[in-house]
């Protein structure tokens, strides 16, 4: 009887969903769901279609009339179960219902809407002439002399570089270029040095200190000895693999120290840093730790504060002072600071007052000390703020 009642109601629904809505309710008979148990009764109202606009009244009543006797548009209910589990009749959709079409995304993505979009956005991403001129003007890096940018990109020093170029052996955009002043950009001009192009791309600038041992000198020109760069093989070994399409650095000292002095030397492949650091107008002090073989008394202190004669020019230290005496060290031992940096400065210092150097370490550059931990012949990378503490402001 259950199933008779609902097919009766499902056509009756379908037959009154063809008709306008009216808006006028009306009630019509009672439906009747029976059940095992108990019926459950509906009372289902109607609307009258809406007037139509721009037609003449009697029209408009005659068309009402018809409707009036005809079938009518069912305003359709929502038959839930209610918390009692008992099914019961409303006129709007439960709030679950609402919630999850709000949620819903009713349209469907179009890719091909999607592809026009993205390129579009691509098109407006692109900068101006204007942009890009300000930019070229204030960000972009100027053209620089051959000699400089063959030097960066690890040909060889500047110096020889130079000697390259006055040998033809420097080929600039199909041309032989004779002039290392000459301006170029690495990016856009076509280098060639001995038959083989200059990469576009120059490696970037590294920053190492270096706690170096004795026996090594910082030049690399000479065969006969152990050069500072050989200290750095590991780093260039494993250089294309950490950074893959870049040409290795070529790495030089700045400044140097003498094959018997040991301790702090900076490293690097800056060119213009190199220069900066180790220019006398930097004025960075330079702190050294001196063991002497004799006894050294107040009158040595004396004549190694007022200085001594080198290459004409008088030099004289910052500071002079005896450190107290260590029990595992049986020599006296002198920290002596200079700025100048003369070639053997503070050999000639401490030879002037009558004193014999057993052995001399640089430990302090600037207001950057060398690493306790750093261990003879081992390198560490400096960052930003070592930089800073050596005056470099770039």
């Amino acid at each position: 009887m259950a199933s008779v009642a609902t097919t009766s109601t499902a056509t009756l629904f379908s037959s009154l969903l063809k008709r306008p809505s009216l808006p006028v309710f009306r009630t019509i008979p009672r439906i009747t769901c029976s059940s095992s148990s108990s019926p459950i009764q509906f009372n289902i109202s109607f609307a009258p279609p809406k007037p139509k606009k721009n037609l003449p009244l009697q029209q408009l009543q005659d068309d009402h009339d018809d409707d009036s006797g005809g079938s009518q548009q069912l305003l359709i209910p929502w038959i839930i179960r209610g918390e009692d589990g008992k099914l019961k009749l409303q006129t709007h959709p439960p709030a679950r219902v609402i919630h999850s079409h709000a949620l819903a995304d009713t349209k469907t993505p179009n890719p091909i809407k999607k592809k026009k979009t993205q390129s579009a956005g691509t098109k407006d991403s692109k900068l101006s002439k204007a942009a890009r001129r300000f930019y070229n003007e204030n960000f972009k890096e100027p053209p620089e002399r051959l000699s400089k940018v063959l030097a960066a990109a690890g040909v060889a020093s500047r110096r020889s570089s130079e000697e390259l170029i006055f040998e033809g052996r420097v080929n600039v955009n199909g041309s032989v270029c004779k002039t290392p002043q000459t301006k170029v950009d690495p990016t856009k001009d076509i280098i060639y040095v001995n038959g083989r192009r200059l990469p576009k791309k120059l490696p970037p600038k590294v920053y190492f200190a270096l706690n170096k041992p004795k026996g090594y000198i910082c030049s690399s020109g000479e065969k006969e000895s152990k050069s500072v760069q050989n200290l750095f093989d590991d780093f260039l070994k494993s250089w294309n693999k950490r950074n893959p399409g870049l040409p290795k650095p070529r790495l030089f000292t700045v400044g140097r120290l003498d094959v018997a002095t040991t301790g702090l030397i900076i490293v690097t492949n800056d060119g213009d840093f190199a220069q900066t650091i180790s220019h006398p107008s930097s004025m960075l002090s330079k702190e050294y730790i001196a063991s002497v073989d004799s006894v050294v008394n107040k009158k040595h202190l004396i004549a190694i504060s007022e200085g001594t004669v080198i290459d004409g020019v008088h030099c004289t230290p910052d500071s002079v002072e005896l450190l107290p005496k260590q029990p595992d060290v049986s020599r006296a031992r002198l920290r002596i600071v200079v700025h100048e940096g003369r070639n053997h400065e503070v050999r000639e210092l401490v030879k002037n007052a009558g004193l014999e150097i057993h052995s001399l370490k640089r430990i302090r550059i600037g207001g950057f000390r060398l690493p306790a931990d750093l261990g003879i012949g081992k390198h560490v990378e400096l960052k930003q703020a070592n930089l800073k503490l050596l005056g470099w402001k770039s």
